[in-house]
């Protein structure tokens, strides 16, 4: 079995989500008490909030290049960055690795290609619908993203931020995103993205009004498939 290596703490909510997920896969395919072989590098979240609040990426990469060094010399094979958001910087962090980093929006494009679907709606914070780099890399695979219009943009972003990262799921958030995904079935998106690695905290995917893709449980089989022997070429975005 092969290191994992998470960047983690963006959120810890998430974060926790990952190592359950990465570990429950691993017993259910090895059987007996086997877990998996996690290395986890949590950062303190309001740092890099203040980074991304001050457009300072470059700064940013810097930061999560360095926590990926680190991670690689203890031992991972592997680096995944535990946040949609933060792989806005994905190439400065493959940059300061060797072990290929498992990229959330490649294997989210993987799985919605392998669905037979072709338009989806992007949840996720304001940074993810707005800078463009998702729906560019989803665009290549040959994906075209839509997403929610500027106040269903700052409703996402707030209950993401104002409430889910910091451990609160709401009736009525929840009420409010799914009108937005009808809303967006209406002008023909034919599948969602839980692009945040935190919204599977207030939407299950199998039990919304369209196809539902959550990145975390992607992202985290993907790093289950390499460490039980899939094949990854690095890859930076």
């Amino acid at each position: 079995m092969k290191t994992i290596g998470l960047i983690g703490g963006m959120s810890f909510e998430s974060t926790a989500v990952y190592y359950r997920m990465i570990n429950e896969a691993v017993r259910a395919r090895r059987g007996g008490l086997h877990s998996a072989d996690v290395l986890v590098h949590s950062v303190d979240f309001q740092s890099i909030v203040e980074l991304q609040k001050a457009g300072r990426w470059d700064a940013a990469g810097e930061r999560l290049g360095a926590v990926a060094a680190g991670l690689e010399r203890a031992g991972a094979e592997c680096v995944l960055i535990c946040t949609n958001t933060m792989h806005l910087v994905a190439d400065a962090v493959q940059a300061a690795v060797k072990a290929p980093l498992l990229n959330i929006i490649d294997e989210t494009a993987r799985e919605i290609l392998a669905a037979g679907r072709r338009r989806p709606l992007l949840l996720a914070t304001r940074y993810t619908m707005e800078h463009g780099f998702y729906a560019a890399r989803m665009k290549q695979a040959g994906l075209d993203v839509t997403v929610p219009d500027e106040a269903g943009r700052m409703l996402i972003h707030d209950v993401i931020f104002n409430e889910l990262c910091q451990g609160k799921v709401l009736d009525g958030s929840r009420e409010r995103v799914l009108a937005m995904i009808e809303a967006a079935r209406a002008q023909g998106a034919d599948c969602v993205i839980l692009g945040c690695t935190e919204i599977c905290l207030l939407l299950d995917p199998d039990a919304l009004p369209l196809p539902g893709f959550d990145s975390t449980a992607i992202h985290a089989r993907a790093a289950v498939d390499f460490a039980l022997g899939r094949t990854v070429a690095s890859k930076a975005a």
